[in-house]
C-alpha cells in the first residue's frame, strides 16, 4: 500500500514515518510539509493512502483532500478534535488525534488495508457494501459511527430513522441504535431494494421485521412507525396490499 505523509511539523512526519517503516504492507513514497507540493506525485504515481494533517500552510488538510478528483484513501492526523465531523463528511478512513499511539495507528492502517483489499471505497455517505456496490444478495454494510466503521448485517436491521443530518439504525441484536452522519438517499443507495423500503420521510423499514400494518402505521417490535401519505400507495403495492 503506497502512502504519503503531509504535515507541516517535521517531528510528526518522523513519528509517522517510523510507524510506517514497521508495517510490511506500507510503502512510503513521499513526505511533504506543504500539501501543494504533493500534487505532482499524486498525478504521476499511484498513491493508495494519504496521512494528512489538517492545520497546514496555504490550504487546510480538509480543503486539500476535498479538492482531489481521484482521491486515494486518507487518514487525517491532527491535534484538534473539533475537525472530526468535517473529516468524516469527506469519508476519511480514520481520524487520529496527536500524539498518536502506535496501537491506534496499527488499527487505522489495518482498516485502510481491508478497504483496499475488498475495494470498499466509502461513498459520500460514509457507507459501503461488502462489494462496493449494492446488490440484492448483499449481506452487510459498514457505516461510520463516531470514530469507527461499524459492520452491520442487513438481516439485523429492523428500521432506520432520520434525524436531520443523522440516521439512527435500529438493529435486533442491541438495545442501542447506531448513529451515523448521512442522508436517507445515501443509505438507500446501499441497501437492497427487495428488503428495505422508505415508508415515511423519516423512516426506512426492513420488510422482514414487519409484524402488522394498522392503517397508517407499521408495527415492528412493538414500535409503531408512521406511513407517509406520499409513500403509502407504492409501499402497499409492493406488499401486494
Amino acid at each position: 500500500m503506497r502512502c504519503i505523509i503531509i504535515d507541516d511539523e517535521p517531528l510528526a512526519i518522523d513519528i509517522l514515518t517510523g510507524y510506517c517503516d514497521k508495517i510490511d504492507f506500507i510503502e512510503m513514497v513521499g513526505t511533504f510539509t506543504n500539501p501543494l507540493d504533493a500534487i505532482p506525485i499524486l498525478k504521476e504515481r499511484k498513491v493508495d493512502l494519504i496521512f494528512c494533517d489538517i492545520e497546514l500552510p496555504q490550504i487546510s488538510g480538509v480543503d486539500f483532500i476535498g479538492s482531489l478528483e481521484n482521491r486515494p484513501l486518507f487518514i487525517f492526523t491532527t491535534a484538534y478534535s473539533q475537525y472530526a465531523v468535517e473529516g468524516f463528511e469527506l469519508n476519511a478512513v480514520d481520524y487520529l488525534v496527536k500524539p498518536i499511539p502506535y496501537h491506534r495507528f496499527i488499527k487505522s492502517v489495518s482498516r485502510a488495508k481491508e478497504l483496499m483489499a475488498k475495494k470498499e471505497i466509502p461513498t459520500m455517505g460514509n457507507v459501503f457494501s461488502s462489494h462496493g456496490e449494492t446488490t440484492e444478495n448483499q449481506k452487510f454494510i459498514f457505516v461510520r459511527a463516531e470514530y469507527e466503521s461499524v459492520k452491520i448485517d442487513l438481516d439485523d436491521i429492523q428500521y432506520i430513522q432520520g434525524l436531520k443530518d443523522y440516521l439512527k439504525i435500529y438493529v435486533v441484536k442491541t438495545n442501542k441504535a447506531i448513529l451515523t452522519l448521512m442522508s436517507f438517499k445515501e443509505m438507500q443507495d446501499n441497501l437492497p431494494s427487495n428488503q428495505f423500503h422508505r415508508v415515511h420521510k423519516s423512516y426506512v423499514v426492513n420488510v422482514n421485521f414487519i409484524k402488522t400494518i394498522q392503517r397508517n402505521r407499521i408495527v415492528i417490535n412493538d414500535i409503531r412507525i408512521p406511513i407517509g401519505e406520499s409513500y403509502k400507495s407504492d409501499f402497499l403495492s409492493i406488499l401486494g396490499l
